[in-house]
C-alpha cells in the first residue's frame, strides 16, 4: 500500500508552511486524498510534484565601487537596488548581498573572498553583477570559468559601462602608488613626492 503523508509532514520536507501546501492542493498542483478530516498526500504524488517543481536559483549580488566618495554619493546603494530588481524579475532568491569599496585591480577584496568561499562551498548558483569590471578589471573569463567549475555561473546585467572614467583614473592612481610604494617604500621622500604629483595631476582634471 502506498505511503500517505500529512500536510504538516510535507510542509516540513519542503520547508514551507502548511498554508502553502494546502494552497497547492486547492489549486490542483499537488494531488491529495481525504482521509477523515485530513488531507493526505500519496508518496507517488509527492515525487511527481518534486520532479516538476522548478529548482530554486540561489543568487548572490556583488556590487563594488572604487572609493568611499562614490559610496557616500549613493552609487553603491543604487547599484545594489538595480541588481535586486533584476534578480526579482528573473525569479532568483537573493541569499546574500556582498559589497566592496576597493579598486577592481585589488585581488584580496574581502567581499570577493567571501564570494570565493560561497562558490567553493557550493552555496550559490549565480553571482549577479552589473558590469564585468565590478567583479574584476582583468581576468574576468578566468574567474568565470573557475566559478563554473564549482557549479556557479556569473551573470552580467549590462555588457558595457558608460561614464566610468573617474573610476579608471582612481584605479590608475592606486596602481602607480602601489608600485611606487614597493620600489621606494611608503615612508620614503620619493614615494611621497610621486604620490603628491599624481594627486595634483588628477585633481587638476
Amino acid at each position: 500500500m502506498e505511503r500517505l503523508y500529512r500536510v504538516s509532514d510535507v510542509a516540513k520536507m519542503l520547508n514551507v508552511s502548511t498554508v502553502t501546501v494546502r494552497k497547492w492542493i486547492k489549486a490542483g498542483k499537488l494531488g491529495a486524498r481525504r482521509v477523515g478530516k485530513l488531507w493526505m498526500i500519496p508518496e507517488g504524488e509527492l515525487r511527481r510534484f518534486l520532479s516538476e517543481k522548478p529548482r530554486e536559483v540561489r543568487a548572490v549580488i556583488y556590487a563594488r565601487v572604487s572609493s568611499h566618495k562614490q559610496k557616500r554619493d549613493g552609487n553603491l546603494g543604487r547599484q545594489v537596488e538595480r541588481l535586486r530588481s533584476y534578480c526579482s524579475a528573473k525569479g532568483y532568491r537573493v541569499i546574500d548581498v556582498v559589497t566592496d569599496v576597493a579598486s577592481g585591480l585589488k585581488e584580496d577584496r574581502s567581499g570577493l573572498q567571501k564570494i570565493f568561499d560561497m562558490v567553493e562551498g557550493r552555496r550559490v548558483d549565480v553571482i549577479v553583477v552589473e558590469f564585468r569590471d565590478r567583479l574584476t578589471r582583468f581576468g574576468f573569463e578566468y574567474l568565470k570559468r573557475y566559478f563554473e567549475s564549482h557549479g556557479a555561473r556569473v551573470e552580467v546585467v549590462e555588457e558595457s559601462e558608460k561614464g566610468y572614467m573617474e573610476e579608471l583614473i582612481e584605479d590608475f592612481v592606486a596602481l602607480v602608488t602601489s608600485f611606487a610604494a614597493r620600489i621606494y617604500g611608503k615612508r620614503s621622500r620619493k614615494f611621497r613626492k610621486i604620490k603628491r604629483v599624481i594627486e595634483e595631476v588628477v585633481g587638476d582634471d
